[in-house]
């Protein structure tokens, strides 16, 4: 429970720059409102998205802002009857346009969280909120079936890690295009068949495996161009998710694959203020524990970096600069 002491520590971001330097500040203690719970955060999963907009920015942020959008804490303080209580260790994943959750405490919405179980510990609970969440309704979103073809064309990111697990138990035949050094983290995560190549060899390898008719379904994770590439993979009628847009489609192309196409948005729950969405945070959150817990799925792999400044700052950097399976989480609470 926090004491009487009016403010926090918290890692704040006082301009968008790819440096991505933090400065360690003093900040208001969150208060709550009727349906908020207080968190004493514990550890933050730090996400590429949480470092692409701290280089770039984001249209509804004032400054200092303080970044991370997922974090594990325990409930400290709760209005009278409402769940969670106090001692109960929960994950969730925040609002983009909100104040992060770098910091000691935060507050969030009691029907966004999901309780932790004992058998899971914090630091790999950080690591599963944006992330499989994503995951979890990018599958939904293109009605993943059994005995389909999905491809994933960045398998090294955290998305992917958990995107690739559960297409495979969906029964779906998993394509992966990542770099040589991942093949073998991700054949054992599930994937059937996986591609190195780029451009002219990759079209060339895909028709080797696949015939020429193209995938059912594709999950495209780093928009822009490489999606119009992906709708060219996919068959007449195919479905298609992208999570970071994507630029303008060519006529023909659309013509030629009439693809259903599915944004995909967690932060949207919070931007549009759909209290449905909000609460099926909660349910994916409560999933993806259970799944964890009982072995079903695997969490990604994850290194502790101390409420540091400095450390923080280089954790965020590596995450903007490149992919990687490993992912940064921020031990907030000293120990």
């Amino acid at each position: 429970m926090p004491g009487p002491n009016p403010t926090m520590q918290a890692l704040v971001l006082h301009e968008a720059s790819p440096s991505l330097a933090l400065q360690l500040q003093e900040l208001p203690m969150p208060s709550i409102g009727a349906n908020e719970v207080l968190v004493e955060v514990e550890y933050v999963g730090l996400n590429h998205i949480d470092a692409r907009l701290g280089a770039e920015g984001f249209c509804r942020w004032q400054y200092p802002h303080v970044l991370g959008i997922d974090a594990v804490g325990t409930v400290v303080e709760a209005p009278v009857g409402v769940f969670p209580k106090r001692g109960t260790r929960v994950i969730f994943t925040t609002s983009l346009a909100d104040q992060g959750v770098l910091k000691r405490y935060t507050k969030v919405a009691n029907y966004a969280v999901a309780e932790v179980p004992e058998s899971i510990p914090s630091a790999v609970a950080a690591t599963l909120p944006n992330a499989g969440m994503t995951a979890l309704a990018a599958l939904d979103k293109i009605q993943l079936q059994a005995g389909e073809s999905i491809y994933i064309n960045s398998g090294c990111g955290a998305v992917a890690h958990f995107a690739i697990q559960y297409a495979r138990q969906r029964g779906a035949k998993v394509f992966v295009s990542a770099p040589k050094g991942e093949h073998e983290r991700i054949k054992d995560l599930g994937a059937d068949v996986l591609f190195a190549s780029k451009g002219e060899q990759l079209a060339r390898d895909i028709k080797r495996e696949l015939g020429p008719d193209g995938f059912d379904t594709i999950l495209n994770s780093c928009g822009g161009e490489t999606f119009v590439a992906d709708l060219a993979r996919l068959r007449f009628g195919g479905r298609i998710a992208c999570l970071n847009g994507f630029s303008e489609i060519p006529q023909e192309l659309l013509f030629s694959r009439a693809p259903i196409i599915a944004a995909v948005s967690l932060g949207g729950a919070w931007l549009a203020n759909n209290l449905c969405a909000q609460q099926k945070l909660s349910f994916m959150g409560q999933q993806l524990l259970q799944d964890v817990g009982s072995g079903k799925i695997q969490a990604p792999g994850h290194r502790i970096v101390a409420f540091d400044v400095k450390l923080v700052s280089e954790a965020l950097r590596q995450l903007y600069q490149q992919s990687t399976a490993v992912r940064p989480v921020v031990a907030v609470k000293p120990g």
